[in-house]
C-alpha cells in the first residue's frame, strides 16, 4: 500500500509509542567516569542486554537531549529537538518553529500530542533500555533466529505490551542481537500480527556518558532512514 506523507509522517508518530515506565559517571574538564558493567547470574536477558549498553550510567543523567529525524529518500520530512530531565520528568519540544514545555505529571491539551512524540523518540533512542524498564510485558527469549534484514543468524527477545495502557497498547517488538547484545536489527509488529509492521537496522551506535545508543536506523532498502543528532547527555 502506498502511503501518502501525512499517513507517513502520523505512522512515524505513532508506530514506536509504549508507555512510558522508567555512568555513574560526572564530567568535569572533560574527565569521565562511568560505571563499569556487572553482570550476575539472576539477571534476565532484559537486563543483560540493558547492562552491556551502559544503564548503569543512567542514574545520573539529570539532562538528556536529542533531535529525532526521520528523511525517506535522502530527503528530511520529520525533526523534532528535545530536552528532557528524568529526574523531573521536564519536557520541552522544539518542532517546526514552535517551543513547548511540560511536565510528565500534568499531560493535557497540546502537551497529549507532544508526549505521544516524545514517547516515540525516547523509544527509538533508548531502545537497549525499554525492555528492562517497561512494565506491563510479556517477554519472550529464542536463541536461534533469523534477523529479518541481515538474514545472519541470532538471538531474539520478543517483548509483548499488554493490551491497556500506553498510547499504542497490545504492540509486540522483536530485538535481533549476537552475543555482545547489542541490538543489530528489530521488527515492530502492531497489535502483535504476525507480519512486519516495521524492519529497521540499528547503526551507529554512540557513547554518551556511558550510554550506549543506536543513533541511526535504516529500512530493508534504505529508502527509510531514522536517524538522531544534537545528542547530549549531562550528569
Amino acid at each position: 500500500m502506498k502511503l501518502t506523507l501525512t499517513t507517513f509522517i502520523f505512522l512515524i508518530l505513532l508506530s514506536s509509542c509504549k508507555k512510558d515506565t522508567e555512568q555513574n559517571s560526572f564530567e568535569t574538564a572533560n574527565i569521565e567516569i562511568v560505571k563499569e558493567v556487572t553482570i550476575t547470574p539472576d539477571m534476565s536477558e532484559a537486563e543483560i542486554i540493558a547492562a552491556k549498553n551502559g544503564i548503569a550510567n543512567w542514574e545520573n543523567v539529570s539532562q538528556l537531549e536529542f533531535a529525532f529525524n526521520v528523511a525517506k529518500g535522502g530527503k528530511d520530512l520529520v525533526k523534532r529537538a528535545w530536552i528532557w530531565n528524568p529526574k523531573t520528568n521536564d519536557v520541552t519540544m522544539q518542532f517546526r518553529g514552535d517551543t513547548l514545555s511540560y511536565n510528565r505529571s500534568k499531560i493535557e491539551g497540546p502537551s497529549l500530542a507532544a508526549d505521544q512524540g516524545f514517547i516515540n523518540d525516547k523509544f527509538w533512542l533508548l531502545a537497549p533500555y525499554q525492555p528492562m524498564w517497561d512494565q506491563g510485558t510479556k517477554i519472550t527469549l529464542q536463541d536461534t533466529a533469523t534477523a529479518p534484514i541481515s538474514q545472519s543468524i541470532k538471538k531474539k527477545l520478543t517483548v509483548l505490551y499488554d493490551d491497556e495502557g500506553g498510547y499504542t497498547p497490545g504492540d509486540a517488538y522483536d530485538y535481533y542481537y549476537d552475543d555482545d547484545y547489542v541490538i543489530d536489527e528489530w521488527v515492530f509488529r502492531k497489535s502483535n500480527i504476525d507480519t512486519a509492521t516495521m524492519k529497521t537496522t540499528f547503526e551507529k551506535y554512540e557513547t554518551h556518558a556511558g550510554l550506549h545508543i543506536p543513533t541511526s536506523h535504516k529500512g530493508p532498502d534504505g529508502f527509510f532512514h531514522l536517524y538522531f543528532s544534537d545528542i547530549k547527555v549531562t550528569q
